[in-house]
C-alpha cells in the first residue's frame, strides 16, 4: 500500500536513519522594539526607506529564541514593530496554514490603549465591520469590549494589515499601545517574561483551535 511521507515522517534505509525531524511549536512574549521577520537585513532596510532619519537596527524575533534550529522556524501570525505580546513560531507550515485560514475563525485577542476616550460607538462600529478603501473590502465583525476610558479589548478573526490602528484610525483615535494577549485558546497569561519563549505541550498545540 502507498504511505503518505511528509517532512516529519521517520525514514530508515537499511538500518540508516535518512529523516527524522520533530515539528517545534513554540510560543513567544515579544517585546516591543522587536521585528517580526527571519532576516534582520530587509525589515531593517525597508523601516529605514519608511523613515530614512531612523538609523536604529532592531533585533529580530528569531534572535530571541534561544534554539540551534532556530533558522527552521517561522512565524504564525506577525506583530508590528511597536506591538507586544503572543507570537508563535513553528517549523510545521501545515499547522501555521491552519492557524490563518480565515474559514477557521481562529480568534486573536489584544488590549489596546487609546489616545482618546472610547464610546460606545467604537462598539457598534467594530461589530458591523469597516470598509478599508486600499483593498476594497470590509472587515470581518469584530468585538471590542471597552474596559476603561482609554483600554479596550479587540478580538479579531482576521489579521489585516494595521488592521487595529486602522479601525481605530477611522474614529482619528491613535493607538498608544498594542498587546496581543491571545490565539485561539492558548492564552499569554504572566508565567512568561517579555522576550522569553517556550514550547507549546502537545495539548496546546492539538487544542489551539478548540475553544
Amino acid at each position: 500500500a502507498d504511505l503518505v511521507v511528509n517532512k516529519f515522517s521517520k525514514i530508515v534505509l537499511d538500518e540508516k536513519v535518512l529523516q527524522n525531524h520533530k515539528p517545534v511549536y513554540l510560543m513567544l512574549n515579544k517585546p516591543v522594539g522587536v521585528v517580526s521577520s527571519t532576516k534582520s537585513g530587509n525589515v531593517n532596510e525597508r523601516l529605514r526607506k519608511e523613515d530614512p532619519n531612523n538609523l536604529e537596527v532592531y533585533p529580530t524575533v528569531i534572535e530571541l529564541i534561544p534554539r540551534a534550529d532556530r533558522h527552521e522556524l517561522h512565524y504564525a501570525g506577525r506583530l508590528d514593530l511597536n506591538t507586544s505580546g503572543l507570537m508563535l513560531l513553528t517549523n510545521d507550515s501545515r499547522w501555521s496554514e491552519k492557524l490563518s485560514l480565515p474559514d477557521n475563525k481562529v480568534e486573536k485577542r489584544y488590549i489596546v490603549t487609546l489616545a482618546n476616550k472610547l464610546s460606545e460607538e467604537y462598539v457598534h462600529a467594530f461589530a458591523a465591520g469597516m470598509y478599508f478603501k486600499k483593498e476594497d473590502v470590509v472587515t470581518k465583525p469584530a468585538k471590542l469590549t471597552i474596559l476603561s476610558d482609554h483600554v479596550a479589548e479587540v478580538i479579531l478573526v482576521e489579521g489585516k494589515n494595521h488592521q487595529i490602528k486602522r479601525m481605530f484610525g477611522q474614529f482619528d483615535n491613535p493607538v498608544v499601545a498594542l498587546h496581543r494577549e491571545a490565539i485561539g485558546s492558548l492564552c499569554l497569561g504572566n508565567d512568561l517574561a517579555v522576550g522569553d519563549s517556550r514550547e507549546l505541550s502537545e495539548e496546546e498545540v492539538r487544542n489551539i483551535f478548540i475553544y
